[in-house]
Order: structure tokens, then C-alpha cells, then sequence
């Protein structure tokens, strides 16, 4: 009997009419398990995963391979989505068990009882190919090896548990100090890996590693006044986000970033669409657009936003995890294009430029059809098609309108409709960054009401949720939903201030610090500490396929230390700093988050607190130029402040404070002042 049906999850739901005898991860699964004495199959996806669709397609809804899964095993299905905490150790497992990355799919089979893994695989075919074994001749040997050796894998299993607890980070030794060395190390080690050729890092499969490109550009800010300014960064960033939004993995018609390129060069991706990786893109190609004033970046970081109000957005408020890659029955088939329907939808001026910018008249790109990328440059686009930049650039507006049109009545791929509040305020930070940026307070607005949806709905007895969806909220939050959403409300204040966001602010420092801080080791655990018991308690100083959940911290509680002058977060931050040395020392470019709060620790933020009627105003001439070492809050007169801030008073004229660190200076009375007192900063 499959136990799937009363979840809430879709991706548990898109498993409840296989003959697989699924159970979702809990105790009743478990014990019985133990009761049985049966090994654990333990399968984790997500919706919008393409190879969970095939795996699930092959073997999952197949009779005979369900018969073997239910009479060898206890088979658990879990949502990645829903569960990072479990993903985030049996993924770390995976790795030590094969000495590989992990991904989706993971398949883990572990003892009864205990829950130690003895065998971990990512994707398996139902006929045995390409080197890879068939799945239920693989789950039979497995049954069997379990049968005839279970004192020995039990042993087994207790070494992996306590590998696992020895790679955690150690506390650090005593005498630490902080400094640059990371920084110019991970400068370095990103250069190294760069593809001077398609940018991007490393070879086929390429994944955008936003938290890497913005390192590179404060890089290039830190240097911009010196007598070398480091050039070189800020052409690694413009570069790979170029080929990235005319390449596949941008989508040309409906704006959005797919979740990653299957090859070097960026053109075809697999197709699902993240809101965690849409949030720090469109705040990425927002502050590049600022940086280098090229206007593709301000049009491709304006459809970023545009697709997420479209097409990401909850009615309730608030906005869903995914977009599923797969819809009519294949991979892509949403976004795909023949000429002839182009043909057929435009008119001829409109079908001229599109078929000149997207090679239409060369062979097809993806499984015969056309997956749309930009082979021409604008410039190069006007010499073939004949027409003017303005008359070019209206032709492919109304082309992309009418092809967005029609591909909203194809069969639209699966949007998982859970709301994340980690992925929420990733989201929420990069609206309102491309608010400033792009002179857009709708994006800032929009921010503000998903704040405050999650500030309504899923702060429930004082406890902060991880999931909503179907009007219920579900799982206690993990480290990243504190760690982002404070960081995402402190970048808001920026754009808009609200009293009330403010004192979420302050709660969310304080229940972090509280709940997830490991006071023996330094830095903060994963889960609270009210969790459920788990094989160990993860802590991680890396960035992943999202930012580090340590580093946002950091960087979180040092910027509200500053704003609030408050040292007690101050600490905290160079706590989790401290934590984390040895680790950023050791592997710089795999912290670049951590890195980031290391650089605003170094070097403190300039924060400018402008008072009166005028004060929005002078805050969004400042904030026109990137400089992400530079806060700056619009604080209206009639606002309920903490002791700190209302020390910094409203007069009849305007007035800006400005601190950099502990040292503040006098107050400034006009804008001229204000633009003189921050130049070269």
C-alpha cells in the first residue's frame, strides 16, 4: 500500500499512485523497519528534477521493479524541498561513500534501526547500461549483502557516522585572528578556474555560482579607485553573465534562469526553473547593470523580475518553489520552437529579426526543434535584418509578447506551489536590489508584501516555518530561513523602511543566535536545537547550490550590529568568522558567501541614516551607483526606533548620519554634502 497520498508535498503526491509501498520519512516508517528488520530504500528528489521524472518513470511506476523495492525493502520517499536537513546529510554521506558529488536522485539504502547508510547512488537505470548496473539486480544484491553481513555493516555504518561528526568544522584554536589571506586567495583561485572563452567556471555542467560572480565583483568595486583597479574581475563577471542570458540558459521569451547548461557553452540547460537560483541572478545581473552600465544586463535583470511577478507569484502572497523541467510528456517541450510556428505567429518584420537573432536558418538545436539563443549580437543583428537599434529592438518586443502569448496556452510545465521561506527571501533580496537599480518601486513593493506574508503566515507561536502551501504551514525552520530572510528584510529597509520589519529583524538575529549556535565549536548548526534527533547535526561554511547559511549570518548580524551599534551582534558574526578560518583558509572558492562577511568584517560598512522630508530621495540618488559596502536608510520622522537609531533625530531639514564601523561623523545638511562626504568610497 502506497502511504503517499494524504502529503502535501507535490513531489510526494507525483508518487502516490505507484505500486511502490512508498512511506513518507517519519516514525512509523522507520519502526517499522525495525519491526521487519528490512533495509531502508531511501529515494530524495524534487518536482521539478528531470532524472527523478525518468528514474520514476522506469522503475518507479513499473509492476515488477515495485515488487522487488516492496518485498526486500521499507521504501521512504522524501522531499528535498521540505527536508534540506536530511538531504544535506545523506548527500555529505553519498560523497564519502562513493568519493563523488552527489544530485538528484539520491538513492541511499540504510540498516533498520540505527539509519546508517551502507550504500548510496544517485540515478539507476531499469536495464543495466552504460556501466551502470540494472536496478533490481542491484536492490537484490543489496538485499542479500544486507541478510548475510548486518553485524558488519552496522560497524560499517558507525565508522561512516563518525567520519561524518569528524569533518564538521572544529572549534577554532586559541589565538585565531582574521584576516585578508581568503580574500586575495579565493581572487586568485576563481581566476584560475575561469573559462576565458564561455566565462563560467570549470567544464560541461555549468552552473551559474551567483555567490562566486558577485565576489568577483566587489573584487572589482574594492579596486575601482586605486591606481590598479582590478579590471579583470569585473570582466569575468560581465562576461559570464553575457553568455549565460544569449545563451540557453536565459529564457529568451519569458525571462528566468533555468537551473543549469548541460555543456561549456551555455546553450542547452536542463529546463526546471528555481526560485533560489532566480533570486541571486536577478540580484547579480541588477548590481552588474549598475556596475558596467550595459544595458542588456538592466533589460535581462527587468524579465528576471517580470517572470517571477508573472509566473512564480501566489495569489496568497509569497512565491513557489519551481517550475518542473518536463511538460507535454518531455524534457523542454514548453519552451521549444520550429520556424514554421514563428513563422506562422509573426508578422514578417518581427519573423526577419527573430530568425536572424536565433539562427533559425541553421539546424535545429534540441531533439529537432529550436531552443532559442541569441547568435547575434544587437549591433550585428541591425547589419543583417536592415533596421534601426530602436526599430530592431520594438520588432523583437512585440515578437516576444506574441511568443509568450501563445507558449501560455502550450500544456504548462508543473509549478511546485510549496512557498520556502529560504527561497522566499532570496527572492525578496534580489527584488528589492533590482528595485533601487532599476528605478523600479513595484519590485520593492512586491518585496515588502512577501515580508510580510511570511512575517503573518509563518511565524505560528513564535515559530518560524520552513513550508507553506494548501493554507498550512509545516516543518520548524531550518539555519538558512533566519540566516536569508533576515539578510533579505535588511537589504528591504533600504528601498522602503517599516517599523515592523525592523522589529522582525531583530527577532530573527535573536531566535537565531539562540536556537542554531553552537556554543562549544562556534558557528551555527543547520537545525535547531529542538530538532529531531538525526544521524549527526550538520554545519557547513560552504556555499552549496545556494549561499552559505553561516556566511548569510554573518553578514546579517555584522550589518544590524552596525545599524544598531549593537556589539552583541557584532560578536556573533566574528564568532561564526572565527568558526569558519580554517575552512575559508583551506578551500577559498568554495566559500565565497563566508568570504564576503569576512571582507564586511575587515572592512566595516559605510552606513548612512538619513532623517527628513527629503530623505528617500537622497537615498535613491546614492544608491544609483554600486557600492555594496554602502547602507543606506531613509528612516521617516514619525518612526518608532530603537535607543540607537532615534539618537540620530529628524530636524525641519533634511540631515544624513554617517558611520563607518564605530566611528560616525557630523551630521550633513544638503545633498551636495552628502555625494562630497561618500565620493571615493
Amino acid at each position: 500500500m502506497n502511504h503517499l497520498a494524504k502529503e502535501a508535498s507535490p513531489y510526494l503526491l507525483q508518487h502516490k499512485d505507484n505500486p511502490v509501498d512508498w512511506h513518507p520519512w517519519g516514525q512509523a516508517a522507520l519502526e517499522l523497519a525495525t519491526k521487519e528488520n528490512k533495509p531502508i530504500l531511501l529515494s530524495i528528489g524534487y518536482s521539478a528534477c528531470h532524472w527523478c521524472h525518468v528514474m520514476a518513470h522506469e522503475s518507479f511506476e513499473d509492476p515488477a521493479t515495485a515488487e522487488v523495492m516492496n518485498r526486500l525493502f521499507i521504501n521512504i520517499k522524501l522531499d528535498r524541498e521540505e527536508r534540506p536537513d536530511l538531504d544535506k546529510i545523506y548527500q555529505t554521506a553519498h560523497q564519502l561513500l562513493t568519493q563523488r558529488g552527489g544530485g538528484w536522485p539520491l538513492t541511499m539504502i540504510m540498516t533498520p534501526g540505527e539509519h546508517l547508510p551502507f550504500f548510496a547512488g544517485t540515478y539507476f537505470p531499469k536495464e543495466a547500461q552504460h556501466g551502470m548496473p540494472a536496478f533490481t539486480d542491484l536492490l537484490m544484491k543489496l538485499a542479500q549483502h544486507y541478510e548475510t553481513h548486518q553485524d558488519e555493516l552496522k560497524q560499517q555504518g558507525g565508522a561512516l557516522v563518525n567520519a561524518l561528526k569528524s569533518i564538521q568544522p572544529q572549534a577554532p584554536e586559541t589565538g585565531t585572528g582574521l584576516s585578508d589571506a581568503p580574500i586575495n586567495g579565493i581572487r586568485e583561485q576563481l581566476a584560475a578556474n575561469f573559462d576565458k572563452d564561455w566565462g563560467g567556471f570549470g567544464n560541461a555542467p555549468k552552473f551559474p555560482h551567483p555567490t562566486n560572480l558577485e565576489r568577483l565583483l566587489r573584487h572589482w568595486r574594492a579596486s575601482a579607485h586605486s591606481s590598479e583597479p582590478d579590471v579583470d574581475a569585473l570582466f569575468m563577471t560581465a562576461l559570464t553573465l553575457s553568455r549565460m542570458q544569449n545563451g540557453g540558459v536565459f529564457d529568451q521569451a519569458g525571462g528566468g534562469f533555468y537551473r543549469y547548461s548541460v555543456d561549456q557553452q551555455w546553450q542547452i540547460p536542463h529546463f526546471e526553473k528555481m526560485l533560489y537560483d532566480n533570486g541571486p541572478m536577478l540580484a547579480l545581473t541588477a548590481q552588474l547593470w549598475q556596475a558596467s552600465g550595459d544595458d542588456a544586463f538592466r533589460r535581462v535583470a527587468g524579465a528576471t523580475a517580470d517572470w517571477a511577478l508573472r509566473e512564480m507569484r501566489a495569489p496568497e502572497g509569497g512565491f513557489y518553489a519551481s517550475l518542473d523541467a518536463d511538460s507535454d510528456g518531455g524534457e523542454g517541450h514548453f519552451y521549444l520552437w520550429t520556424p514554421d510556428e514563428l513563422a506562422a505567429l509573426l508578422d514578417s518584420h518581427e519573423y526577419t529579426a527573430v530568425e536572424h537573432l536565433y539562427g533559425l536558418r541553421k539546424p535545429a538545436n534540441f531533439e529537432g526543434r529550436w531552443h532559442l539563443t541569441n547568435r547575434l549580437s544587437l549591433d550585428e543583428l541591425m547589419e543583417h535584418a536592415g533596421f534601426t537599434k530602436s526599430k530592431l529592438q520594438n520588432l523583437l518586443d512585440s515578437a516576444q509578447q506574441k511568443m509568450l502569448q501563445t507558449r501560455n496556452q502550450r500544456v504548462l510545465p508543473g509549478c511546485d506551489k510549496k512557498i520556502l521561506t529560504s527561497w522566499n527571501a532570496l527572492m525578496i533580496r534580489g527584488l528589492a536590489i533590482a528595485s533601487g537599480a532599476l528605478d523600479r518601486p513595484e519590485l520593492a513593493a512586491a518585496a515588502a508584501n512577501t515580508v510580510d506574508f511570511i512575517r503573518q503566515q509563518l511565524i505560528v507561536n513564535n515559530q518560524l516555518h520552513a513550508c507553506h502551501i494548501n493554507g498550512k504551514v509545516s516543518f520548524n525552520a531550518y539555519l538558512d530561513d533566519y540566516a536569508f530572510l533576515l539578510y533579505a528584510v535588511l537589504e528591504l529597509l533600504q528601498r522602503r523602511w517599516d517599523d515592523e520589519h525592523l522589529k522582525l529583524a531583530i527577532w530573527l538575529a535573536n531566535e537565531l543566535l539562540e536556537r542554531f549556535e553552537d556554543t562549544k565549536n562556534g558557528g551555527l548548526f543547520y537545525t535547531a536545537n529542538d530538532h529531531e534527533k538525526l544521524l549527526y547535526r550538520p554545519k557547513s561554511f560552504s556555499d552549496d547550490s545556494m549561499p552559505s547559511g553561516n556566511g548569510v549570518a554573518a553578514l546579517a548580524l555584522n550589518r544590524l550590529g552596525h545599524l544598531l551599534a549593537e556589539p552583541q551582534y557584532l560578536h556573533a558574526a566574528e564568532r561564526i568568522l572565527l568558526a569558519g578560518w580554517a575552512s575559508m583558509q583551506e578551500f577559498p572558492h568554495g566559500h565565497a558567501t563566508l568570504i564576503t562577511a569576512l571582507d564586511e568584517h575587515l572592512n566595516p560598512s559605510e552606513v548612512i541614516v538619513i532623517r527628513g522630508d527629503e530623505a528617500e530621495d537622497w537615498c535613491h540618488s546614492i544608491q544609483q551607483v554600486y557600492s555594496p559596502g554602502r547602507l543606506c536608510f531613509a528612516i521617516p520622522s514619525t518612526a518608532s526606533l530603537p535607543e540607537s537609531l532615534s539618537a540620530k533625530p529628524a530636524h525641519e531639514q533634511t540631515v544624513a548620519y554617517i558611520c563607518r564601523g564605530s566611528q560616525c561623523s557630523e551630521p550633513v545638511n544638503s545633498l551636495q554634502e552628502l555625494a562630497m562626504a561618500i565620493s571615493g568610497n
